[in-house]
């Protein structure tokens, strides 16, 4: 088999693994501390965009050293509650296989997509991870996608980028790679369905049995 890609860009959060309830709680975990209340799920997700560092600077004032603490060693302790999505392991096993490269770009600060990358099991499968950190313009910007793509000497059309937002899908369209969107833990599916009607999967094993007939696909 001859994949149409050289290079599959994963994003990290609903893509590859499952943690947005880590994330939620995470936050809810200092906010309830120096606030007196905890945020929805929709009022956190509300605060993306930034890494969390800079989210947690930008709220917290004279306290976000201290609060940066207690949400990495937070994030990190109960990381228990967060999986990869079923099927993301072999399916990375299967694109390593077929002389695939595979990168990562996240919003989130490198610190966290680290962790998470660990603890999940799966950062040694990740050629490059470009992070929130790594970048002056960060999603929906391209530029991490751009970086990937001089890191490996590659065009744009030798690529993919596999997320589950509509910041995935402008990040790519900017930087002129094909994009798959992914529904199994997406928070915005009719924007994302408005936005990618044409190249959209809802398991795991739908994406994987794409890439097997990608000899035969027109995406």
């Amino acid at each position: 088999m001859k994949l149409k890609y050289k290079l599959f860009i994963f994003d990290i959060d609903g893509t590859l693994t499952s943690t947005n309830r880590l994330i939620f709680d995470s936050f809810n975990h200092i906010y309830d501390k120096y606030f007196g209340k905890t945020l929805t799920p929709k009022e956190v997700i509300a605060l993306f965009g930034p890494t969390e560092e800079e989210i947690i600077n930008e709220l917290f004032g004279e306290n976000a050293e201290e609060a940066i603490v207690e949400y990495f060693n937070y994030y990190e302790k109960n990381h228990g509650i967060a999986a990869l999505h079923e099927g993301i392991a072999p399916l990375l096993d299967f694109l390593s296989e077929q002389g695939a490269l595979v990168a990562a770009f996240t919003g989130k600060g490198r610190r966290s997509a680290e962790i998470t990358l660990k603890e999940l099991g799966i950062f040694s499968m990740i050629g490059i991870l470009v992070s929130g950190d790594d970048v002056t313009r960060k999603k929906p910007s391209g530029e991490g996608i751009m970086k990937i793509l001089q890191f490996y000497n590659l065009k744009p059309e030798d690529a993919i980028m596999i997320g589950d937002s509509t910041a995935d899908i402008k990040a790519a369209r900017e930087a002129g790679v094909a994009v798959a969107s992914v529904l199994w833990d997406c928070y915005s599916i009719d924007a994302v369905k408005g936005m990618n009607g044409n190249m959209l999967f809802n398991t795991v094993d739908e994406l994987r049995a794409h890439f097997d007939d990608d000899e035969k696909s027109t995406w």
